[in-house]
Order: structure tokens, then sequence, then C-alpha cells
């Protein structure tokens, strides 16, 4: 099971890679367009509405690169973390559907349970 959960890691890191790349084109689509016109409303709209989309974009792929991290290195809170991404992906058609499904699959498991159970948290240090 241990190599599941490395996969599903590398997943998560991959399917959100594409939330950063999403960002940067719309970052370089619709600010790039504004300021191309050479209007400077458009460059001040345009610019605000790039950036925007790009930061959103970013909050929202953050916590599955930093999950699919945290599963490839086995720490228990992520877990908890990519199994509440994964049922959120199962609205994400067709293929955060089929992420989620995997990921609920792997990380539902007893021998992943248990896998993760067996590491040490950093928080609970033994006197």
């Amino acid at each position: 099971m241990k190599e599941h959960v490395t996969i599903l890691g590398a997943f998560y890191i991959a399917f959100n890679v594409q939330g950063i790349l999403a960002a940067m084109i719309v970052l370089l689509a619709v600010g790039g367009g504004g300021i191309i016109s050479g209007d400077p409303t458009a460059i001040a709209i345009t610019s605000t509405v790039a950036a925007s989309i790009a930061t959103l974009l970013l909050v929202l792929s953050a916590p599955g690169i930093i999950g699919g991290i945290g599963l490839i290195k086995q720490k228990p809170w992520a877990r908890i973390l990519v199994l509440i991404l994964g049922c959120l992906n199962l609205l994400i058609i067709p293929f955060g559907t089929i992420l989620g499904i995997y990921t609920l699959w792997v990380l539902s498991r007893d021998e992943t349970v248990e896998l993760f159970s067996s590491q040490p948290d950093a928080g609970s240090a033994e006197k």
C-alpha cells in the first residue's frame, strides 16, 4: 500500500501543478491583453482581474501540492488533508472524480491507516 500512497502523492502534485500553470497563463493572457491595448484603464482593469484569478488559482492549488508532498513523506496530517481534498475532487468531472475515487480507496484502507499511524508525530515527543 506504500506504493499506492506514493503514487497518489505524485498524482496530487501533478494535478495541482496544472493550477499553477493556469495561473501563469491567466497572467500572461489577460494581463498581457491590457498591456497590448496601451489604454491605461484597460491595463489597470486587466491587471487586477488577472492578478485576482491567478491568486485564486494558486491558493486552490497549494493544499494539493502540500498534501502530495506530505503523502510522499508519509506525514500523518497529509492523509487527513488529502482525504478532504479527495472528497472535494469528486465534483471535478472527469479527472477529479477519478482522483477522488482513487484517493478514497487508497487512504481509507486499513493498511494505509496503519502505515500513517505508525509514523511518529513531531508534536508528540515522549518524556
